[in-house]
């Protein structure tokens, strides 16, 4: 019997209706399919990058950019609503200060830069702090899963600015319009917010589109930092047969970004919720995931990644099931009894 077969008999042979726990059947047995092993221990790591973005110059969010700090602060003191998630489900999670617009500590000290640059006036960074940003991203996840046994991530973010630096890089890779994948972000439901949001997105893509030859290219001139870092994650863990759990928007565009790279990335990516930017459909769909895939619609926009926590949470509790549940050979079944002869 191949590998495959065994994982379809562990979950096929519990004892329930075949297919009756749906999509935590699909998603479990993608999660055992790249480990290689059914027996293996759900031993899960939140990851989480902050970064600041320059193009908050241009009025793109109602929030200060300060925040970024502040929260990215708050996560590691362990009041956010991230921390309170990872902690309740015995989750450890690490926040990587990989951009924040601060001299003061907010994480994990791999700071490329004081965020990125404002990618209306100039490239968002440097080949230099793109090819940190990307190989800081790599690195964290190998030591993870190699040197301390973690065998799933999940990828969350902090930075003030990130859905327009996500919206723009989701333009300049499918070259749709900015009114299709432009949301709200942080600022509520403000009309005059979004129409700057859309023309700064389109604006900075126009500017850079001579030099946005692949999705490096993308990434340097209108992404941020943390996106750059999460893509590189993302690709780390498929390089080691790893699975991972997207999150919302930011980090469906770094998927989106890492399937354009290595097209077999779908067989460890695992979606968690959909989140209301418009764009989250689009962003893993060009991964090779559609929407009914996607297991929570909580409406939720947060990021910090709290909605793969989540996911991570119901994949714990479906591995242990499946390891722990009666089978259904434990059952025995009187025979059906026929009707012949029996007047009716």
């Amino acid at each position: 019997m191949d590998f495959e077969k065994s994982v379809d008999e562990l979950i096929e042979g519990a004892a329930k209706p075949s297919g009756s726990l749906g999509l935590l059947e699909k998603h479990l047995k993608k999660v055992l399919l790249s480990w290689g092993t059914i027996s293996a221990e759900l031993k899960p790591y939140h990851l989480i990058f902050a970064a600041d973005n320059g193009v908050v110059e241009e009025g793109v969010v109602n929030f200060p950019a300060e925040i970024t700090y502040l929260q990215a602060k708050n996560m590691m003191a362990g009041g956010a609503t991230i921390s309170c998630f990872c902690r309740y489900n015995n989750i450890p999670y690490g926040v990587v200060d990989i951009g924040v617009n601060d001299t003061r500590v907010s994480g994990i000290d791999h700071k490329v830069a004081f965020g990125t640059k404002n990618f209306i006036r100039e490239e968002a960074m440097t080949h230099k702090e793109f090819e940190q940003a990307w190989q800081i991203g790599k690195d964290m996840v190998h030591k993870l899963i190699v040197e301390d046994g973690y065998n799933m991530l999940s990828f969350g973010e902090m930075g003030i600015g990130n859905t327009t630096t996500s919206s723009a890089v989701l333009h300049a890779l499918t070259g749709m319009l900015p009114e299709f994948v432009v949301g709200y972000g942080a600022s509520g439901n403000d009309n005059e917010v979004l129409k700057r949001k859309r023309a700064v997105v389109a604006k900075g893509v126009e500017r850079h589109k001579e030099k946005m030859i692949g999705v490096e290219d993308i990434l340097r001139c209108v992404g941020g930092f943390d996106i750059v870092a999460i893509c590189a994650g993302m690709l780390e863990c498929a390089n080691l047969r790893i699975p991972f759990v997207i999150d919302g928007f930011i980090t469906a565009v770094a998927y989106a970004c890492a399937a354009r790279i290595n097209a077999n990335i779908e067989r460890q990516a695992i979606p968690s919720h959909m989140s209301k930017e418009p764009g989250m459909a689009y962003s893993l769909m060009l991964g090779n995931i559609l929407a009914d895939d996607v297991m929570i619609r909580g409406n939720m926009a947060l990021g910090e990644g709290t909605g793969a926590v989540l996911m991570v949470s119901m994949l714990k509790t479906m591995l242990y099931t499946m390891q722990n549940m009666a089978r259904l050979s434990d059952f025995v079944l009187s025979e059906t009894k026929s009707n012949h002869g029996v007047a009716m």
